[in-house]
């Protein structure tokens, strides 16, 4: 006979998701409300509110789309990129890659700006190609990119880009509500997040913002957005004016655990979200190289605070210390991808779980697994 599915309880210490914060699942659970309800457009316009704090940001086009991180990817480029336009996209990992496809796919020039896996985005590189095509008109780049654990500086990025007369995308999946953001003193137009990560909630929300350069670029282009679902010109008419026009069936309490996730991120105070990240990464990175003489590949100075990279000693067989910690600790951490796929592992401590017991118990379990190996 079937039964309910019970999950075990996890705790999740890889690239995301994160583990989601008890007042979050419990804001899940509460009654469902339609999707053009006054109650929950009231709910939206506090999302809303919420974001624009966490974006740091006054953009008016601020909201959530329904799905995950790569939708606010495919989002943020099908409404920047006309096809036809050269598009300069900053590669260093696995993600920045899945912006040159997309780039592809929607009928955009993609010019790549390759750096070294493991290292932030060169600034110099990025000028030297925009120096070499001066018609490109979007500069695509990630803040931190997941699959490296490595932090570019994309307020120096974006200053380049303008220099040129570029519009920026932004991917801030992984540094939202965990390291420095603003949006607006970087002057990103169009930047795209997840909810499973630095802000601890459940998977399936993408929020994003546009400056205004950005919506009157949208606004004024000669082929129509490439997608009905993506178009910021539809999905506006949802989240703002007086009649909210009917887009798509929101998935209400989703957006319950988001409020939620934002609201417990305001009462932290974000700079001392940012700052609790940095310190714990801190401590993490000290205790992995003095207990157990491991150390991230990525160089001080470029790392995420929140996700290490941490290289696989020589003779250890990186997947079976993975198999062994949710095995025996109920602990996930993450493997590799791409270019460092058996090389590394992505140790992640966002949100919820950005804290000194989770670090001893990650500490712990990890001596114990490798006495035995």
């Amino acid at each position: 006979m079937q039964k309910s599915f019970i999950p075990v309880n996890r705790i999740l210490l890889g690239p995301g998701p994160s583990n989601v914060n008890p007042k979050v699942l419990e804001a899940l659970s509460r009654a469902t409300l339609g999707h053009l309800d006054p109650q929950f457009i009231e709910l939206m316009d506090e999302i809303k509110s919420s974001l624009k704090y966490t974006f740091k940001t006054e953009n008016d086009a601020t909201f959530v789309l329904s799905g995950p991180g790569s939708l606010g990817m495919e989002a943020c480029l099908v409404n920047m990129i006309e096809p036809g336009n050269k598009v300069v996209v900053c590669t260093g990992g696995y993600f920045a890659n899945r912006m040159i496809q997309i780039v592809e796919k929607i009928g955009g020039n993609p010019v790549p700006v390759k750096e070294t896996w493991g290292r932030a985005i060169d600034p110099q590189k990025l000028e030297d190609s925009l120096k070499t095509n001066r018609d490109a008109k979007i500069v695509a780049f990630v803040h931190a990119e997941t699959s490296t654990g490595a932090l570019s500086n994309i307020k120096e990025l974006s200053e380049i880009a303008h220099r040129h007369n570029c519009l920026v995308v932004a991917d801030v999946v992984t540094s939202l509500g965990a390291t420095d953001v603003m949006v607006d003193e970087w002057n990103l137009d169009a930047v795209y997040s997840c909810s499973q990560k630095g802000l601890a909630c459940v998977a399936g929300m993408s929020p994003v913002t546009f400056s205004e350069k950005a919506v009157h670029h949208i606004k004024n282009r000669k082929i129509p957005v490439q997608s009905w679902f993506n178009d910021l010109n539809l999905l506006l008419s949802y989240w703002g004016g007086q009649k909210r026009m009917y887009h798509h069936t929101a998935p209400s309490n989703q957006y319950y655990g988001l409020h939620e996730a934002l609201f417990i991120l305001k009462e932290e105070g974000i700079e001392n979200a940012w700052r609790r990240h940095k310190e714990n990464s801190a401590k993490l990175i000290s205790k992995l190289k003095d207990e157990l003489d491991l150390e991230p590949i990525v160089p001080n100075g470029e790392r995420i605070p929140h996700l290490q990279a941490i290289k696989v000693p020589d003779g250890v067989d990186e997947a079976k210390i993975r198999i062994e910690l949710l095995k025996q600790h109920n602990l996930e951490i993450g493997a590799g991808l791409g270019e460092l796929a058996g090389k590394i592992w992505r140790i992640g401590l966002m949100g919820y779980n950005s804290n000194d017991k989770i670090i001893d118990y990650l500490i712990g379990s990890l001596k114990k697994v490798f006495s035995e190996k």
